[in-house]
């Protein structure tokens, strides 16, 4: 049977066939909020070091601060992923709207601490409601989606406003610098405001309907399947009854467990190159080329990361995922090593800034418009495992991350920029093989299709 025929018969086939309408738009602003919050979160803490350290009195820190201070948040999201993966079992709405008070409470916290450790703790629990969102998110947003369209609604979601929300950090600090704003308000302000993209749509969260998916294969209730398909789709079509899929979670976690180690080790692989840039750039790199971490920052966003956001977003429903991600992490590796070994060869800061900036083009084209939108673990995984499978993809991204906080600096000290680059250069080849030889494509299947979902 064809694709088609099957979309056709399917109860989601409304859903999977509608058009892209002010639902899908209203689930965007809603759901991308959370990503949003932390594409500015994750981002200002490496602005805003410097200020943070003349305003404790402090000329440096010690190895283990400045290891918690980057990593705290995303051990935090890591914790916080692994909690809110079986709570979404239990209902991807219930819990929808925590995860953002949390993000908002934390962010407004930052500027009232008054040492180091304090500001740790504080992250740490920013990154709880960080893991909390990346669960949630993608698993609503992906399960509204239609099928031609799921792709890009992942990635706009997800890819696109992650960097929007980092340039945004970096645009407000060099606001406050040039309107000179003391430099102990700077950086309090700067991470404060993170507090208002999250506050922003808790009351919007706790609106949206409960997921077709979840009320027709977890719960078996036909009269609210049918409500909330007229919310998403305008109208109800005549469909086969719903059924509750009653296939043990166990087996789907049995057969089902290469596609889901795929997806958590390519995200493990992305987060070690991509927090090395997000974490360490705007110091360690931007030092490097003699310009300042407020400026690095607004351009490697809007000229690179930004772009490359958009042409995932137009080209990851029409490729496919498979090639997408391919590509992204060859030409990530690719840009790293140019950067290494071309950048001392030409005067001045901007042949570094083009070379290392396209290995942030490449990065979000490709595996941060798929897989670090949460995209591998809502379409590879069942949606009566979903939640779970999604906690664990998150808690993989986030373990390479927290790996890249820890390991980075010391690493960067002992192999020097070029053997540091180098290295995660080799990564990126590793995550390239791994798509190739693991990675199914999903490209407009039904999500039932893509997870290989027991419908009968």
């Amino acid at each position: 049977m064809s694709t088609l025929d099957m979309q056709s018969q399917s109860i989601f086939a409304p859903l999977d066939r509608s058009k892209w309408n002010t639902f899908h738009w209203k689930s965007v602003l809603t759901t991308g909020m959370g990503v949003f919050t932390d594409g500015y979160d994750l981002s200002s803490i490496g602005i805003v070091l410097p200020l943070i350290l003349a305003s404790f009195g402090e000329k440096s820190l010690t190895g283990w601060q400045s290891s918690f201070l980057t990593g705290s948040a995303l051990v935090g999201a890591a914790i916080g992923a692994l909690v809110f993966g079986p709570l979404a079992n239990k209902g991807r709405k219930r819990f929808y709207g925590v995860d953002v008070f949390i993000l908002a409470l934390a962010a407004l916290a930052q500027a009232f601490v008054q040492n180091v450790s304090e500001l740790i703790i504080v992250r740490f629990i920013l990154g709880f409601g960080v893991g909390a969102d990346y669960v949630l998110s993608p698993v609503i947003m992906g399960e509204n989606a239609n099928a031609r369209d799921r792709g890009k609604s992942l990635a706009l979601g997800f890819g696109l406003t992650w960097g929007i929300g980092a340039a945004l950090a970096g645009v407000v600090t060099m606001i406050l610098n040039a309107c000179g704003v003391p430099s102990d308000l700077v950086w309090r302000i700067v991470l404060a405001l993170g507090a208002l993209p999250a506050a922003s749509v808790i009351y919007l969260r706790r609106k949206l309907p409960e997921t077709p998916r979840y009320v027709a294969r977890v719960e078996g209730d036909e009269a609210a399947f049918e409500r909330v398909i007229e919310d998403v789709v305008g109208h109800v079509e005549r469909h086969a009854p719903v059924k509750r899929d009653d296939t043990n979670a166990r087996t789907y976690f049995r057969t089902h467990q290469k596609r889901i180690f795929t997806a958590c080790i390519l995200w493990f692989l992305f987060d070690i190159v991509a927090y090395s840039s997000i974490l360490f750039g705007p110091n360690l790199i931007a030092k490097s080329l003699g310009v300042s971490s407020g400026l690095f920052q607004v351009i490697m966003e809007i000229a690179f990361t930004v772009p490359g956001a958009l042409l995932g977003l137009a080209l990851i429903d029409r490729w496919g995922r498979k090639p997408m991600q391919i590509i992204g992490f060859l030409g990530m590796g690719v840009s790293l090593l140019l950067f290494s070994f071309l950048k001392s060869a030409f005067a001045g800061p901007w042949i570094g800034l083009l070379l290392y900036g396209t290995q942030n083009f490449m990065s979000q084209m490709g595996p941060g418009s798929v897989s670090a939108s949460g995209m591998l673990g809502v379409e590879l995984a069942p949606t009566k495992i979903r939640g779970t499978v999604q906690g664990w993809t998150v808690a993989s991204g986030r373990l390479g991350a927290a790996i890249t906080a820890f390991v980075f600096p010391p690493l960067f000290a002992k192999l020097g920029e070029a053997g540091a680059i180098l290295l995660i250069a080799c990564l990126c080849a590793v995550a390239a093989f791994v798509t190739w030889s693991l990675l199914p494509e999903t490209k407009a299947l039904s999500l039932e299709e893509a997870a290989e979902e027991s419908v009968a």
